[in-house]
């Protein structure tokens, strides 16, 4: 016996073992890789912010040197000042002028590396997405690689053994659902158009004559199974039979599991009248 759920075969799994084992190491790479870039992303960002600082730095040096240079420029229109001092003092802006250029590409330089940074953690992210991805489509056909039991029941009949090669489509057991047992026989069409559905049914079966199975009608063909090649007669309609299902109790079932059989022929008899009574010989005898 089996239960829902629980694995019956197993294909080989050496292949998909490794790539899934080759994805959880890519994965883990790329973990560092986002760790590495969130680094580098800090350090980025602190070289913009001293590259700033230096910025406000170098505006400053230059705003002095421009109020010196007006002053000298005063000063040396009223005589006050050397021409030489006034030269100096304009050198020392001209000075100060590249110095905050070059402070100002040091920045933007600063703000370009942020970005690069930042595009890097992004593609960590994705290396990390995309391995996990691969780990789960990998996981995914592992689980496809193992059959499992769709259903209670039970394994009747092993079809290929282990090691086998199957193809597409392959036969590996034959599963008994021990829960749907029913009896298939055929009424004439007077007696099927009074067979209602849920008609209470007792079945013998030839290797167990000794007990009477109660049943239930679950099923009433709509056309007939056998239809002779004239039925303009109403003798001839008569040899019209319909299929009819009886069902057994899941209960009854459960409580016997260890005795259901399947295939076995017998006899079932249907009640057609609801209030009537079964007589003695078809009262519900069942294994104890």
């Amino acid at each position: 016996f089996v239960t829902a759920g629980q694995p019956l075969a197993k294909m080989r799994l050496e292949t998909l073992e490794a790539q899934r084992d080759e994805a959880l190491a890519m994965r883990q790479q790329a973990e560092h890789s986002v760790t590495a870039a969130q680094a580098q992303v800090a350090l980025r960002e602190a070289d913009v912010t001293a590259a700033l600082a230096l910025v406000g730095q170098r505006e400053s040096e230059l705003d002095a040197a421009q109020r010196r240079l007006t002053r000298s420029s005063t000063l040396s229109s009223e005589g006050a000042a050397s021409i030489q001092e006034l030269d100096d003092d304009r050198a020392r802006v001209r000075g100060a002028q590249a110095t905050l250029a070059a402070s100002k590409a040091q920045a933007a330089a600063a703000r370009a590396a942020v970005e690069a940074a930042r595009a890097q953690f992004v593609g960590a992210q994705s290396s990390v997405s995309a391995a996990t991805a691969s780990i789960s489509r990998i996981e995914a056909d592992i689980r496809d690689s193992e059959l499992r039991s769709p259903r209670d029941g039970r394994v009747q009949v092993r079809v290929a053994q282990p090691g086998e090669v199957l193809g597409a489509g392959g036969r590996v057991l034959n599963l008994l659902d021990l829960s749907d047992v029913y009896i298939t026989f055929f009424l004439p069409e007077t007696v099927a158009g009074r067979v209602a559905l849920g008609s209470e049914v007792r079945i013998i079966l030839d290797a167990a004559p000794e007990y009477v199975i109660p049943a239930t009608v679950s099923f009433v063909a709509s056309a007939a199974q056998f239809t002779p090649k004239t039925v303009e007669t109403a003798s001839e309609r008569q040899k019209l039979m319909f299929r009819v299902r009886a069902q057994i109790s899941q209960e009854l079932l459960r409580e016997h599991l260890n005795q259901v059989k399947t295939g076995l022929p017998g006899v079932a008899w249907v009640k057609l009248d609801a209030k009537a009574e079964w007589p003695q010989n078809l009262s519900v005898r069942v294994p104890e």
